[in-house]
């Protein structure tokens, strides 16, 4: 039993590392060390928040050989980086830039709490107390008395 967990759990660990092709790597082990670096720094533009080292969509793959090409060519990673969010945009970036392209990307989530939150304040405070009932009176107070007693 305890081999079969540990299988998992080494697949699990392995699983990433099966999206880059053997066909696709540098046999520069240097370059290929840039090569993932970088990968793991785009964005796949099909899959939701994947990056292109962890993804096996095909525009990937595309990406991956794109970077691969670029290192090839002497490239900086600065550059390679360059081209791509020329190509694909800044949202190929994992970690896009605070500027006012991407102001949406970085201030929307915490707009939405805080806008949230109001809400929810607001609701709290139209929301009204239950009032206490009004205290009987001796004549209401006898006849449940009366009734107490039977």
């Amino acid at each position: 039993m305890k081999r079969l967990v540990a299988l998992l759990l080494a697949t699990l660990l392995v699983a990433p590392a099966l999206a880059v092709e053997p066909s696709e790597m540098l046999p520069d082990p240097a370059l290929e060390g840039r090569a993932r670096e970088i990968g793991r720094e785009l964005r796949c533009v099909v899959c939701q928040n994947q990056s292109i080292d962890d993804s096996a969509a095909e525009v990937a793959r595309d990406m991956r050989r794109a970077v691969r090409e670029r290192l090839s060519a002497g490239d900086k990673d600065e550059q390679v980086f360059a081209y791509m969010v020329a190509r694909y945009g800044d949202y190929v970036l994992l970690k896009p830039p605070f500027k006012a392209g991407t102001w949406a990307l970085w201030l929307g989530g915490p707009l939405v709490l805080l806008v949230a939150g109001g809400a929810l304040l607001i609701a709290a405070r139209r929301r009204k107390l239950p009032v206490a009932p009004a205290p009987l009176s001796e004549e209401e107070q006898r006849r449940l008395a009366a009734l107490l007693d039977r």
